[in-house]
């Protein structure tokens, strides 16, 4: 019945909408209105962008893939139990867990009610609800879940890793070199970023904002600040508008090289990594000469951006485009041409286009399916309204796929920074400082989606009326992908899973918060 009804149509019959949310409206629902939700969530194309708790209440974002519409829903929760939604949408699950463990929220007819982000290795349980607890006396191991079959084993990896990598445990069940079964258990690297943020200036919180995940800093910092500055209606200056879109283009280059060469390390081909590391490293070096950090941590801030490209800036960026194009191509002939490389890529990690669109996974694991999202083009925001550029969207859902959807990623934004370049508005007075967001003296609700180079972050926030954070939420794309490892690697040898899992590149850190 509510299977073809637009988003908006059922969620004004079924709620009341809530004053002073931006840009997109919340609705409260009743409990009866909450499972009309989930019938309706059965039969459409709504795709879930994050669920999130707090005291007594429960709150769920979506959006509408063909017309681009997004809305949060909400649901009081008076007794800390709401219906699971993860029966309808399997990615929920994991935020739901997670609502639990700091909230103390019960979803019930949950898909899977274990814990998750807490491993009773804290002091506290349910931190942020109204009555935290004490610890468990004596907690028993974590279940994982069970795999039955004549000669299968199983293979415990991590949660400590050789190398300089995050920490996460792989639980993998094999019959011979063949993977059977993959489960993860994440939360090793949760920071209690959510509660950190709660009761701080809003200049106190984008600094934390903008290290939930360090190598997406400039697009946590974007999304945490559009999302302020929508809840207060403030007006950001065109040139720092599309600052933000230069910062943001370079962090994705970076990435999608660093990436690449990665990729190819894995499989043996330790030559690629070589030369796409100095291609990183010459774009680390040109954005600091530009911003002032390697990584442009904190230059992105509510209200505007913190510091101005130099005199020479301009120069810099179309003297690294230049290069690039000079360099990159024939490293991707090289890719393209080694037999020994697309027999490893080829076909290996398989994800179909059906798994992507039932988790909302974006990014490079979205349109390496087939899942045509990129969150710059819809909802879409400035200042990618005014510049020319294609969404490079493959079918294959292989290793090979991922690679070439990052290699067409940095042809893009080559093309971007060139046109940001060219078109950067001129100076302006005004608005290019955080005291603005502050000075601001009123409150209310904002969310923002912003493309990463992992895929669509989502950030919700809270401000009282002193312009302080009541509450944050930001989703990293990883939420949504690393559900989608686990069956990718399944049917695939053991040896392959470096393989597969550098080729999602989730974030422990930007999951685990």
């Amino acid at each position: 019945m509510y299977g073809e009804e637009p988003l908006f149509g059922l969620l004004n019959r079924i709620g009341s909408p809530v004053e002073g949310h931006r840009p997109w409206p919340r609705y409260r629902l009743g409990r009866d209105g909450w499972l009309r939700l989930i019938e309706g969530l059965a039969g459409n194309a709504w795709s879930l962008l994050g669920l999130w708790g707090e005291p007594k209440a429960v709150h769920a974002a979506f959006r509408e893939d063909f017309s681009g519409d997004v809305a949060v829903v909400s649901l009081d929760c008076p007794q800390s139990r709401f219906p699971s939604l993860s029966a309808v949408r399997p990615a929920a699950n994991r935020l739901e867990r997670t609502a639990h463990d700091l909230y103390g929220l019960t979803a019930e007819r949950t898909t899977d009610p274990r814990p998750w982000l807490d491993h009773d290795a804290w002091d506290v349980r349910r931190p942020l609800s109204e009555q935290p607890a004490a610890p468990a006396p004596n907690p028993g191991p974590y279940t994982f879940l069970p795999v039955e079959g004549e000669g299968l084993h199983q293979i415990p990896v991590g949660p400590v890793h050789a190398g300089i990598i995050e920490p996460g445990h792989f639980r993998f069940t094999a019959n011979g070199e063949t993977v059977v079964r993959l489960e993860e258990r994440l939360g090793y690297v949760h920071r209690g970023v959510e509660g950190l943020m709660q009761g701080k200036p809003v200049a106190e919180a984008a600094r934390l904002a903008a290290r939930v995940s360090g190598d997406s800093t400039v697009a946590h910092s974007l999304a945490f600040a559009r999302a302020v500055e929508a809840a207060l209606g403030i007006e950001v200056p065109a040139r720092a508008v599309w600052l933000r879109a230069l910062m943001a283009e370079l962090e994705r280059i970076a990435n999608h090289l660093g990436d690449i060469g990665a990729i190819c390390n894995d499989a043996a081909f330790a030559f690629m990594l070589a030369q796409t590391s100095q291609l990183r490293e010459r774009v680390l070096r040109t954005a600091d000469s530009c911003f002032g950090h390697r990584l442009m941590m904190d230059r992105v801030i509510p209200g505007g951006v913190a510091t101005d490209l130099p005199e020479r800036g301009a120069g810099l960026l179309l003297e690294l485009v230049a290069e690039l194009r000079k360099r990159f191509p024939p490293l991707v002939a090289i890719y393209d041409g080694k037999a020994s490389l697309q027999d490893r890529t080829v076909t290996t990690g398989f994800v179909s286009t059906e798994l992507v669109t039932r988790f909302g996974a974006g990014g490079h694991v979205g349109r390496a399916s087939g899942r045509d999202q990129d969150a710059r083009r819809s909802p879409g925001y400035a200042p990618y309204d005014e510049l020319t550029f294609e969404v490079p969207v493959l079918t294959e859902g292989d290793v090979n796929a991922r690679v070439w959807l990052r290699i067409r990623e940095v042809e893009q934004s080559l093309s971007l920074i060139e046109q940001i370049v060219a078109r950067l508005p001129a100076i302006s007075r005004g608005l290019d400082h955080p005291s603005v967001a502050l000075e601001a003296g009123r409150g209310g609700e904002g969310m923002a989606l912003v493309e990463s180079f992992r895929g669509e972050i989502m950030t919700w926030v809270r401000l009282d009326g002193e312009g302080v954070v009541a509450r944050c939420h930001p989703r990293d794309p990883s939420w949504f992908q690393w559900p989608l490892l686990e069956a990718a690697i399944g049917g695939n040898i053991v040896a392959d899973f470096p393989l597969c899992n550098k080729s999602f590149n989730c974030s422990y850190a930007g999951h685990d918060l």
